[in-house]
């Protein structure tokens, strides 16, 4: 039995889907204007690690996983105007490094990838739907839904009517009936990217885009919706008030699960602020993409987690020791004590200890599989992409100098090996190196 920790609840719950053949999971994905930062990659890597889970424990054909590309916003509008650029242009190209940068970290593709420029019909017909029914407006162009029509708005974040106008940052603007009112739709000038409408040329406010995605691939009520914590108020509390609305109150989700943020000290990580670290600058500084995975997971996804050096050679020298043991096993089953963990509200730090006392390769390679690790042969994960023809004919020098009792030459040899992350083991049959 899968257990997560439901926001909405404020607690755990054991997870029990509407229907088990066919679960539904939708999580917040990219907004593609900029590359991605190691703090973006938390939410990937941590719901991919709930699919693989989910798989695991229902069947390979058990869940319909969607994760959203937000392809029109104002910051990708402002980034296209910079470079002088249609905005398709900024969009496709962060998008393609999104998933190159996922992609090096284990993150498979979702089931399903809606982009909002291709899903306006849908979010149209929702705005409509919201008009009719009384809880929304058009004024001076805009659509916006009437926040005080809802009276359970403010059940997930649980803000008072005063820290939730703050908290969204509320735009003063004489056309709104009430301060907490949110944008549904806002128009566009014939120079900004804009469609047709009932109510203008214009484009999608942030929060029906989902609303709308979820209804139109997944349904009314979904059974988990992920992201992380800057997203509960007022992204996913806008979200449910929408969709509840539109659908005779029914909920949106029935489990919430939100991941913790990755700090670079007493900040969150933050493209605004300024203190980010890319998963590309970590793969092109020689990380590989497994180490970055396992540094992610090392803490459980709900706790902030620090990001620094020693965390990223800790998770290294815990996949050394990982790939030591598995060899070149073929999987078997996973082990039991692994999956109890996983499926206590992805438990991966208690997982992770338990892996490394796992003593037999095949359980292990299948239990690290839960996690998305030990996804390369043992050679290639201590061999790969290194010379290994210059490597082994340096290792030949080292030999000839020490039988010709050169040892200084022969110890240079080694510490210029060793500077290029190359280990040597000295045995009575031979030496034999590894990548550091």
């Amino acid at each position: 039995m899968i257990r997560l920790h439901d926001t909405m609840a404020r607690e755990k719950r054991d997870f029990v889907p509407a229907d088990p053949k066919r679960i539904t999971m939708y999580v917040c994905g990219p907004t593609v204007y900029g590359r991605a930062h190691i703090g973006n990659a938390r939410p990937a890597v941590v719901f991919d690690t709930l699919a693989r889970l989910i798989r695991h424990t229902y069947g390979p054909d058990s869940l319909v996983y969607a994760r959203n590309v937000t392809d029109v916003d104002d910051k990708i509008i402002a980034a296209a105007q910079a470079e002088g650029v249609e905005p398709s242009v900024i969009t496709e190209r962060y998008e393609r490094l999104y998933l190159d940068d996922m992609s090096a970290l284990g993150v498979a593709p979702p089931t399903i990838a809606p982009h909002a420029t291709a899903e306006i019909a849908p979010m149209i017909a929702m705005i409509e739907r919201l008009i009719g029914l009384g809880h929304a407006y058009e004024a001076e162009g805009h659509v916006l839904f009437s926040v005080p029509g809802d009276s359970d708005y403010g059940a997930l974040s649980r803000r008072d009517r005063e820290s939730m106008i703050a908290g969204a940052r509320v735009e003063v603007a004489p056309y709104k009936r009430d301060p907490a009112d949110f944008v549904l739709w806002k128009p566009s000038d014939d120079n900004v990217i804009g469609w047709d409408s009932p109510w203008g040329r214009g484009r999608p406010g942030w929060h029906i885009e989902c609303s709308a995605m979820i209804r139109a691939h997944l349904g009314e009520t979904i059974d988990i919706h992920g992201g992380g914590l800057d997203l509960i108020f007022p992204h996913h509390e806008n979200e449910i008030a929408q969709s509840r609305c539109a659908h005779g109150g029914a909920p949106l989700a029935r489990y919430w699960v939100h991941n913790g943020f990755v700090d670079m000290g007493a900040e969150k990580m933050s493209k605004s602020i300024g203190n980010v670290v890319t998963p590309v600058d970590l793969l092109d500084a020689g990380h590989e993409g497994e180490t970055l995975r396992l540094a992610l997971l090392s803490a459980h996804y709900r706790q902030p987690l620090p990001w620094t050096g020693t965390l990223i050679e800790q998770a290294k020298a815990t996949l050394d020791g990982l790939y030591r043991t598995a060899g070149d096993a073929l999987p078997g089953e996973a082990d039991a004590g692994v999956v109890v963990a996983l499926s206590d509200d992805l438990n991966t730090p208690l997982a992770l200890s338990r892996l490394n006392a796992l003593e037999e390769p095949a359980s292990l390679k299948a239990s690290a599989a839960l996690l998305g690790l030990l996804t390369k042969s043992a050679d290639e994960w201590f061999r790969g992409g290194t010379d290994e023809s210059g490597i082994e004919a340096r290792i030949a020098e080292r030999a000839d100098a020490k039988k010709n009792r050169d040892f200084a030459t022969a110890d240079r040899i080694r510490d210029e090996l060793k500077a290029r992350g190359i280990v040597l083991e000295d045995t009575p049959s031979g030496t034999s190196w590894r990548k550091e």
